[in-house]
């Protein structure tokens, strides 16, 4: 491998424009694809096989209006004054009619006249079937409850939910006498809410229904009418990167510049990171019509494309200019030897990321894997360009990669055999040792504690900022009709016996018992299909859609033993996007200590490969279990109990992002053992080339330390920048990154690891004769690379 790396190098730096043309061709198909079909993501984040999943899957093929999605408008009026005076309703009327002349908006007006013809004409060949008809008066009170009073029910579903709304302290919003379908008025007159249905779930609308559906609900706020129109978080724009992930890059480039020594070595890093997250990111957009991508997907290439881009092309520059400084060997010779050497490491550093990464496709989650392959993608071309375009503008760059000044300077500190900051501090984890291991182990422990409380699920409008509109409509509409209103649940009722029928009295007993429930604030029949087999409720909790009492009560309801299912003979399903978040979650939590277990075997042979050692191995792999609990233990403090959270830019904590922990943890676990080649690779390089003890561990440790130490700080850095982003998903991943890879890379890797190391000495590349035999050779330091080009220049280093 060092070796065709060590040809492709030179190939490149003697050939630059043939390599840089190849790449540019690249990144033009690209933008020439991303022309042709677009930019295109979804918000989905559906996990098959779920029981909520199943209830939808079924509901789009038997009644496909009511498996759409649920959004709603708060409407609110001044302090001291109400929204039900005549020239406000008819503005609210106007904008509410608007919204149900769209496309993709259930208007229950429709739906009413629909059904009744249907009945009359049911109930005129076979008066019996009337009673299996589609009710639209459920439907509407579906969108809006408490206006089932007002609706002509002839089978009386609707009766349940209107004794409920009768004595609920909030009412229908009246014009001229008659309920305006959809919209509910609180008991001051201060809040109207606007409920609707869309007829497929949010996640496959066009992206301008949501925003013409704001648009139209936003012109009520015209001059003088004193209305506030607050859209629901369902109706919330896609994730966007912000301003302040730029910062991120701005300190990587000053730390490149510090740790290289000119603009010119910092900006080649900066220029190969930047193109291979234009090619990844855009090639993912260009292919989002043939696979369907979650909005946060391009983000997530984003971030790991930034941090690994500038890593790898900085390990490869660095150990070419060390190359020229040290050993004096000319540019051209060095960048090809630091791809053959740096570059192998680099090879193989990527591929665990990579690896790590395709891991999660043995979730069998699709928006997962989605994710975590356009991210391997985005290293896997990070990779390539760090091993082609990079040496090919290190040609372009020639000698002037290194100045005269940091020449000269090199020659005077080898002349005083200067040793700095990072030798002093090997020595000083060698000496301390053992209170190094006791003290990490103590913190990060403590650290992690919280993970014992964390709490999954997908965040909402109850932990967005104060001044969001996702967190005004939550709390308007807590305020004026209880959290429960923000989540509504979708029940599905359908008889144990296939051959049986939902008759409308046991609809009406099923609606009346649910409504005593006490985590229950209204219950309306939505319905029964025209076989007669299936009938749709919706329940309004009383709890909010994260409360711990709302997921019990769905599996409460799911229960085969649940007493007003099994009473009525019947089962319940349960869906919505509540129940969805809950299953989500659930399936999420069951899967990552699997996950966990695959990352450490996987852990342990891609370590005995690299370092054909047993002792290496462990203890990579029990570091990193160290780092990713306190990760998550840190991350549930300030995100789920809202520790420190005006330092990192949000108002109220709540459940972490479900599916964060796998993701953050298949990341973490690459870019850990980037660091650990890289480091520890140093050591045994050392140890190889006849050093033995601490004195191996200190000397590999001075030479690797300082470029870690730079892709450490750059690595945070660029994670750190989307902690301020606008959404809180991003926000959350932006912060277990960056934290993740602060303690990895300061605390585990160049703290713990060289203490550990010298507990073990040359016992530590201790490994079986039997298992040596059976290991490749991978050569990840070159060796046979150095030998070789030494035998071929007669010793001579081989300068030119």
């Amino acid at each position: 491998m060092s070796t065709f790396l060590y040809r492709l190098g030179k190939s490149a730096y003697s050939k630059p424009w043939y390599f840089l043309a190849a790449w540019i061709i690249i990144l033009g198909v690209v933008g020439a694809l991303i022309g042709v079909n677009g930019i295109q993501s979804s918000s989905e984040m559906k996990i098959e096989g779920t029981e909520s999943q199943k209830v939808l899957d079924m509901l789009a093929e038997e009644l496909p209006a009511a498996a759409g999605g649920q959004a709603s408008v708060a409407f609110t009026a001044p302090d001291g004054e109400r929204l039900d005076t005549p020239e406000r309703v008819a503005l609210l009327q106007k904008a509410i009619n608007d919204v149900y002349s769209m496309d993709y908006v259930i208007n229950p007006a429709e739906l009413a006249a629909e059904a009744a013809a249907a009945a009359g004409q049911a109930a005129g060949a076979d008066p019996s079937a009337a009673a299996g008809q589609t009710d639209a008066a459920g439907q509407a009170a579906a969108t809006d409850p408490s206006a089932a009073a007002g609706q002509t029910d002839a089978a009386g579903q609707a009766t349940a939910a209107a004794q409920a709304a009768a004595a609920a302290p909030y009412g229908p919003l009246l014009a001229d006498g008659v309920p305006v379908p959809g919209v509910m008025l609180s008991a001051d007159g201060s809040i109207a809410l606007f409920q609707f249905q869309f007829t497929v779930q949010q996640t496959s609308l066009p992206s301008e229904v949501p925003d013409n559906v704001i648009k139209a609900v936003t012109e009520v706020e015209q001059a003088g009418s004193g209305i506030t129109a607050i859209p629901s978080d369902s109706l919330k724009s896609t994730p966007s990167i912000g301003s302040t992930e730029a910062i991120g890059v701005a300190v990587a480039a000053v730390v490149l510049f510090i740790t290289l020594g000119s603009v010119v070595a910092a900006g080649l890093p900066l220029i190969t990171a930047l193109l291979g997250v234009g090619i990844s990111v855009g090639g993912a957009f260009a292919l989002g019509s043939v696979i369907q991508m979650n909005d946060i997907t391009p983000i997530l290439a984003v971030m790991i494309g930034l941090a690994v881009g500038i890593d790898y092309s900085l390990f490869i520059v660095n150990r070419q200019r060390r190359l020229i400084l040290d050993e004096k060997l000319s540019a051209r010779e060095a960048a090809s030897r630091a791809v053959g050497t740096a570059g192998s490491a680099v090879f193989f550093a990527g591929l665990t990321v990579i690896i790590a990464l395709c891991g999660m496709l043995v979730i069998g989650m699709a928006f997962l894997s989605t994710m975590a392959l356009v991210a391997a993608a985005s290293v896997l071309i990070t990779v390539l360009l760090a091993l082609t375009l990079l040496p090919a503008l290190l040609g372009l760059v020639g000698e002037r990669i290194c100045s005269a000044k940091a020449r000269s300077k090199s020659t005077a500190s080898s002349n005083k055999g200067h040793q700095g900051f990072s030798h002093r501090w090997a020595n000083f984890t060698v000496k301390f040792r053992w209170v190094i291991i006791v003290l990490v182990v103590l913190v990060l422990g403590t650290a992690a504690i919280p993970v014992t409380k964390m709490e999954l699920g997908i965040p909402s409008g109850a932990s967005a900022n104060l001044d969001t509109p996702a967190r005004q409509s939550y709390d308007i509409i807590s305020k004026g009709f209880g959290e429960g209103f923000n989540g509504p649940l979708l029940l599905v009722a359908q008889p144990n016996n296939p051959s049986d029928k939902i008759s409308m009295q046991t609809l009406g007993k099923l609606v009346q018992e649910l409504q005593m429930h006490d985590n229950v604030t209204l219950v309306s029949p939505m319905g029964v299909n025209a076989t007669g087999d299936i009938a749709i409720i919706s329940l309004i909790p009383k709890t909010g859609p994260t409360d711990t009492e709302t997921r019990d009560l769905v599996q409460e309801l799911r229960d085969p033993a649940y007493s007003l299912a099994s009473d009525n003979n019947i089962t319940l399903g349960v869906t919505g996007f509540t129940a969805i978040n809950i299953d989500m979650s659930s399936k999420l939590s069951d899967a990552f200590p699997v996950y966990i277990g695959i990352i450490v075997i996987l852990s342990l042979i891609i370590l005995l490969l690299v370092f054909r050692s047993i002792i290496v191995p462990v203890k990579a792999t029990v570091g990193f279990i160290l780092s990713i609990l306190a990760t998550f233990g840190v991350t549930t403090a300030v995100y789920q109990w809202g520790w420190l959270h005006s330092l990192f830019g949000f108002d109220t904590g709540g459940p972490l992002l479900s599916f964060m922990p796998i993701l953050v943890t298949g990341i973490l676990y690459g870019l850990a053992m980037d660091y650990q080649v890289f480091l520890v690779s140093s050591m045994r390089e050392a140890y190889v080339h006849g050093r033995h003890g601490n004195d191996s561990v200190v000397h590999g440790y001075d030479l690797a330390s300082r470029v870690v130490l730079a892709a450490g700080i750059i690595m945070v850095s660029v994670f750190a920048g989307f902690i301020f982003a606008p959404d809180a998903m991003i926000k959350q991943i932006g912060f277990a990154l960056a934290f993740g890879i602060l303690i990895d890379a300061f605390i585990i890797r160049m703290t713990l690891v060289p203490a550990v190391m010298a507990v073990f000495g040359d016992k530590a590349w201790w490994l079986p004769k039997w298992l040596d035999r059976l290991l490749p050779n991978l050569d990840v330091e070159g060796d046979k690379l150095i030998a070789k080009l030494q035998a071929e220049s007669g010793g001579s280093g081989h300068k030119n």
